[in-house]
C-alpha cells in the first residue's frame, strides 16, 4: 500500500491492532502537521488584515467595537471545541476535520462583500467553527498516532505547525494589504488555503480514532499490547458531559489550574490580535511593520513549541508552564518600557518564547490525565475554557482601554499573567506519566467520572 493509505498495525487473532509511534506513522503525522499549518494560516490572514478594516472600510473608531470580532470568534470556537471533542470520541476525527474546512468558505466570502461591521461579526462565527473543528481534530489525531510516550513532542509539532502558519498567513496578508488594499486579496488567499486543506483531508488523510481505542485497551490490560480484552474493545466508559466538565473544571485541581491558565493565556493572545495593530499603528508603525511584529511573535511561538514540547517530555510539564506564563507577562511589560520597531520585535519574540513554553504543555497535561476513551471530550472541555478567553478577553481589555487608555490593556495583561502563574504554582501537580507521584485524580475517585455515556 502507498504511504497515504497504509496503517501500521499488528495482527492479534482476527483483529488488527494499530501500532503507535511517530516513526511508524510519519506520513500521516506529517499530513496532519501540514493541515495544521493551513489552519493557522487561515487565522493569520485575519490577525493582520481585519483590525485596520474596521476603521478604513467601516469607519469604526471604538476600540471595544473593533475587537468585538475576536469575541464573536472566541465564543463560537470555545463552544464548538466541546462539541467537536465529544463527537470525535464517537464518530472519529476525519469527518469532523473535513466539516471544519467547509465553514471557512462563508467566512471569507462574507468579509469580501461585507457592507458593515455586523457582516464581519457574522463571518467570525463561521471562522470560529472552522478553527474549532479543524485544529481540535488535527491535534487530537496527532496525539492518537504517537501514543503516550512522546505526547509533548507531538503537541509541540502540531502547535508549531499551526503558529508558523499563523505567522506566514499574517506576513502574506501584510504584503497583500500593502500592495492591493484591505479587500479582497487577503481573503482570496484564505479561500485558496481552505481549498488546499479540504483537498488534503479528503486524501490522503486517514482516520485515527482506532489508535486512541487501542491505547485504551492497552491501558486497561495494564500496558500489555499482547493480551486481548475480553470484549474486543476498551471497557473504559465515556463519562456524561456534565460529569466530565465538572471533573475538568473544578474537581481535579490540576485540571482547574490548567483550564484557567489556558483561559487567561488567551487574554494575552487577544492583546496581540486586536490591540497590537491598533497600538503600534498609533505609535508610528505601518501595516507591513505591524505584520512583521505579529509574524515574529507567531513564528517564535510556533517554532519554539517543538523544543518546549520535547523538553516537557524530559523534565515534566509544570516547570515549563510556570516559566512560560511569567515570560509572557514580561514580554507584555517590555512593550511599555521602550519604543521603536527593533524594541517591539524583541518584545514579540519574548512573548513568543513564553507562549511556546505554555501552550503545547497545557494540552499535554490534559492528554496525560485523560483516559484515551474520553480524551477527545477532555480536550474539548479544556479548549472550551481556553478559547473562552477569546470570547471574554477582548471585552475586558476593550473596556479597560476605553476607560483608562490603550496602554492600560497591556498593564492588565501583566497583572493577569502574574495571577495565572501563581495559580499554577499553588494548584498544579506534575502530570507527565513517568514523573508524577500519584495516579490521575479520576483513578483515585472513579465516582467523579462514573455514569453512563451521555
Amino acid at each position: 500500500m502507498s504511504p497515504g493509505t497504509s496503517r501500521p498495525s499488528y495482527q492479534l487473532g482476527n483483529r488488527k491492532i494499530p501500532v503507535h509511534g511517530l516513526g511508524r506513522n510519519w506520513f500521516q503525522f506529517s499530513i496532519l502537521a501540514l493541515l495544521t499549518f493551513l489552519v493557522g494560516a487561515t487565522i493569520g490572514v485575519e490577525r493582520v488584515a481585519l483590525p485596520p478594516l474596521a476603521h478604513h472600510a467601516f469607519g469604526v473608531t471604538s476600540v471595544l467595537y473593533t475587537v468585538s470580532f475576536i469575541s464573536a470568534f472566541g465564543f463560537v470556537k470555545a463552544t464548538m471545541n466541546l462539541v467537536a471533542g465529544r463527537l470525535s470520541d464517537r464518530r472519529g476525527r476525519r469527518l469532523i476535520l473535513l466539516a471544519g474546512w467547509a465553514f471557512a468558505v462563508p467566512y471569507a466570502i462574507l468579509i469580501i462583500f461585507a457592507q458593515n461591521w455586523a457582516w464581519v461579526l457574522v463571518a467570525n462565527l463561521f471562522l470560529g467553527v472552522n478553527q474549532a473543528l479543524t485544529w481540535t481534530m488535527a491535534v487530537t489525531s496527532m496525539i492518537d498516532l504517537v501514543g503516550p510516550v512522546r505526547r509533548g513532542l507531538a503537541v509541540g509539532i502540531n502547535e508549531a505547525a499551526g503558529y508558523v502558519g499563523v505567522g506566514a498567513g499574517g506576513f502574506a496578508a501584510g504584503v497583500l494589504v500593502t500592495a492591493d488594499g484591505l479587500r479582497p486579496a487577503p481573503y482570496l488567499l484564505a479561500l485558496a488555503i481552505v481549498g488546499l486543506g479540504a483537498g488534503l483531508t479528503v486524501w490522503p488523510t486517514n482516520e485515527t480514532v482506532q489508535f486512541a481505542r487501542a491505547e485504551g485497551e492497552r491501558r486497561d490490560r495494564g500496558g500489555s499490547p499482547a493480551l486481548p480484552s475480553g470484549s474486543g474493545s476498551s471497557p473504559s466508559h465515556t463519562p456524561r458531559l456534565g460529569r466530565l466538565a465538572a471533573y475538568m473544571s473544578w474537581r481535579d485541581h490540576t485540571m482547574l489550574a490548567v483550564c484557567v491558565s489556558g483561559f487567561l493565556n488567551k487574554f494575552a493572545d487577544s492583546l496581540v490580535i486586536g490591540f497590537f495593530p491598533l497600538y503600534f499603528l498609533r505609535r508610528g508603525l505601518n501595516l507591513f511593520q505591524v505584520g512583521v511584529v505579529v509574524a515574529v511573535y507567531a513564528w517564535v511561538w510556533g517554532l519554539g513549541q517543538v523544543a518546549t514540547g520535547a523538553l516537557a517530555d524530559r523534565i515534566g510539564r509544570r516547570m515549563p508552564i510556570t516559566a512560560g506564563i511569567f515570560t509572557v507577562g514580561a514580554g507584555v511589560l517590555l512593550t511599555q518600557l521602550g519604543s521603536g520597531l527593533a524594541w517591539w520585535l524583541a518584545d514579540a519574540a519574548v512573548m513568543g518564547v513564553g507562549m511556546a513554553l505554555v501552550y503545547p504543555n497545557l494540552i499535554s497535561c490534559v492528554s496525560d490525565v485523560a483516559d484515551p476513551a474520553w480524551r477527545g471530550g477532555a480536550l474539548g472541555v479544556y479548549r472550551l475554557w481556553r478559547d473562552g478567553g477569546y470570547a471574554v478577553g477582548p471585552l475586558v481589555l476593550g473596556a479597560v482601554a476605553v476607560g483608562f487608555g490603550l496602554p492600560a490593556a497591556f498593564w492588565a495583561i501583566v497583572v493577569l499573567m502574574g495571577v495565572s502563574g501563581l495559580l499554577v504554582v499553588v494548584f498544579m501537580r506534575e502530570t507527565e506519566p513517568r514523573r508524577r507521584r500519584l495516579p490521575p485524580t479520576w483513578e483515585q475517585h472513579p465516582e467523579w467520572v462514573s455514569g453512563g455515556s451521555g
